[in-house]
């Protein structure tokens, strides 16, 4: 990708998280997906680093190496024309020095920004340093900074996620880490397992930052969302699990039932996917 286009779009996406509408991003883990969604009128296209490892046959948690990721964020990124996103777990290192190369292997991808999770693992002993985790953005942030892409990282902790420590002090300790973030470079602060609606709005008020917020079945609707202040709700991988929900209904009726009304109820025609996809990008 030419590295000035890439700089325009990573800037286009920047504005996006400032209104005036809040940025809904329905996460893709393919390019068909990803393309569906352009088509769908989506400004950007976000992965789901889940959802890439699934259809790649990894469960999630960084069992995906960083080269088989960036090769999927790579087809998708040189498949649509707008800015595209990349999840990319911890950055699939633990050094500052590997953090930055992370980075240039997603800037040489085509992504024009990254989400950053400050846990390595599924255990709460997994839970990166404070200190560690600002020096690993740090490094994000001057790695692009010399490659000429103002980069967007969405800078995310799993205190409410996994979840980590007494509840108690959850929120302090979310407002610290990601204050930190935020001073250290970060555009976007992401908070995924937060639902509360008085906590959602007091943490906008106290990042003084774009704030995403993980959709999920017990979450504000986006409306209510978007006038709480919210600037950036995502999907993960729900959007493929959801796929993936009717592909075993549609297995159960057919063996159970015999019935293939499932099949058929909802399915995009096949001219129109044939279509996308021989669409060659200007």
């Amino acid at each position: 990708m030419d590295i000035r286009a890439q700089a325009q779009k990573a800037e286009q996406f920047r504005k996006l998280h400032h209104g005036p509408r809040m940025l809904v991003l329905p996460n893709a883990w393919d390019v068909v997906s990803a393309r569906i969604l352009e088509e769908c009128g989506h400004p950007a296209i976000a992965t789901s680093s889940a959802a890439v490892a699934f259809s790649r046959g990894y469960p999630d948690g960084q069992r995906i190496s960083r080269d088989e990721m960036l090769d999927v964020v790579g087809r998708i990124a040189r498949a649509v024309r707008v800015p595209v996103t990349a999840d990319l777990e911890s950055g699939y290192c633990t050094t500052v020095k590997d953090m930055a190369e992370t980075t240039k292997a997603a800037i040489e991808a085509g992504a024009i920004g990254m989400n950053l999770e400050d846990v390595t693992g599924d255990e709460e002993s997994s839970h990166v340093e404070t200190s560690l985790q600002v020096e690993k953005i740090r490094a994000i942030r001057e790695t692009a900074k010399s490659l000429g892409v103002p980069f967007v990282l969405n800078a995310r902790t799993d205190i409410y996620l996994l979840p980590i420590g007494p509840e108690a002090t959850r929120f302090e300790r979310t407002v610290e880490r990601l204050c930190a973030y935020r001073d250290a470079g970060a555009d976007c602060l992401f908070a995924p397992g937060l639902q509360d609606r008085e906590t959602i709005v007091t943490l906008v008020n106290a990042l003084d930052a774009p704030l995403n917020i993980l959709a999920t079945s017990g979450c504000p609707s986006l409306g209510e969302l978007e006038r709480m202040g919210v600037a950036r709700v995502s999907a993960g991988s729900t959007v493929m699990r959801a796929a993936l929900g009717l592909v075993r209904r549609i297995g159960k009726e057919m063996l159970e039932s015999r019935s293939c009304e499932s099949l058929f109820a909802g399915a995009i025609p096949w001219s129109d996917l044939n279509g996308m996809m021989a669409r060659q990008l200007s």
